[in-house]
């Protein structure tokens, strides 16, 4: 039961469902009633095999890190109570699952998609860039939001300039929300040797880049409205929820506290997962 319990936690299995939401509602909005739920279904388990495996193989890379950090040395890992080589053959297991059953079930474009999320977030971020630069989750970012473009490649077998405005849209706002936990953080990464943001350029820096980042977000996701033909639905709650994160962000400007960071890394998931089931609703929610 216990190792059971480890392996799942290698899994982080608390970062899938945002992931998720992006994928399904890419799927919503590529198709229209009758949608095909075959396909819905086998890209949702896919992409859940594909990140737990990531996520694997990343715990088996930070194992020295996750040992020097108070928030992650618990981790299976970390603490002993798993080999490197069980998580590393089980990470590896899970990816090439993932990958057969999107190959065989969806089609080759997912397919391709989804195993280069993987390689790119294990090899480019976990391995090259983690501990070399401070921009390391801006491009490592890349990863995260590809379940927008595989969603999207799945139900339509190409990809479009609207999968690549929702790619955009997950893309710039993972610097504000790692960023934000980063500040939290700051001293466990210091620690640690990572040299995230707020490590290597101070807090203040940090939280104007924060601001930065928010301010490109805001305008891809209004973008979208006309590029999907979305409507009210989607355009004020993109807007509201958009200002609510640019208040927090001036907040954090003015006092760059731990609470105050950790109110946009809270706030900031909530907002990802509300932008995407406001495109949905917006669509329309009845099942063809």
């Amino acid at each position: 039961m216990a190792t059971a319990r480890d392996l799942l936690g290698l899994t982080k299995p608390r970062v899938i469902p945002l992931l998720l939401v992006v994928a399904l509602a890419t799927m919503w909005l590529a198709t229209s009633a009758p949608r095909p739920w075959t396909i819905i279904v086998v890209t949702l388990v896919g992409g859940t095999l594909a990140v737990a495996g990531a996520q694997a193989l990343n715990a088996f890379i930070d194992r020295d890190i996750d040992r020097k950090m108070e928030r992650t040395r618990q981790r299976p890992l970390a603490a002993r109570r798993l080999l490197p080589r069980t998580a590393l053959i089980f990470g590896i297991l899970l990816a090439a699952v993932s990958f057969g059953l999107m190959l065989r079930a969806v089609n080759t474009i997912s397919a391709l998609l989804t195993l280069g999320a993987v390689g790119f977030y294990v090899l480019v971020y976990s391995r090259l860039l983690k501990l070399r630069t401070a921009q390391n989750i801006v491009i490592g970012g890349a990863a995260g939001a590809a379940p927008a473009l595989i969603g999207w490649a799945a139900v339509t077998n190409e990809l479009s300039f609207t999968s690549v405005l929702l790619f955009a849209i997950v893309f710039f706002w993972t610097p504000p929300h790692f960023w934000a936990l980063a500040l939290v953080l700051r001293e466990d990464y210091e620690h640690a040797g990572v040299p995230m943001l707020p490590v290597v350029q101070g807090q203040e820096a940090a939280a104007r880049q924060i601001l930065g980042y928010t301010l490109v977000l805001i305008p891809v996701t209004l973008w979208l409205i006309p590029v999907a033909s979305l409507g009210w639905v989607y355009g004020t709650t993109a807007t509201v929820l958009g200002g609510l994160l640019i208040a927090l962000e001036l907040r954090l400007l003015r006092t760059t506290s731990i609470a105050n960071a950790r109110a946009i890394f809270v706030y900031s998931m909530l907002y990802l997962a509300l932008v995407f089931g406001a495109m949905m609703l917006d669509r329309g929610l009845g099942i063809g």
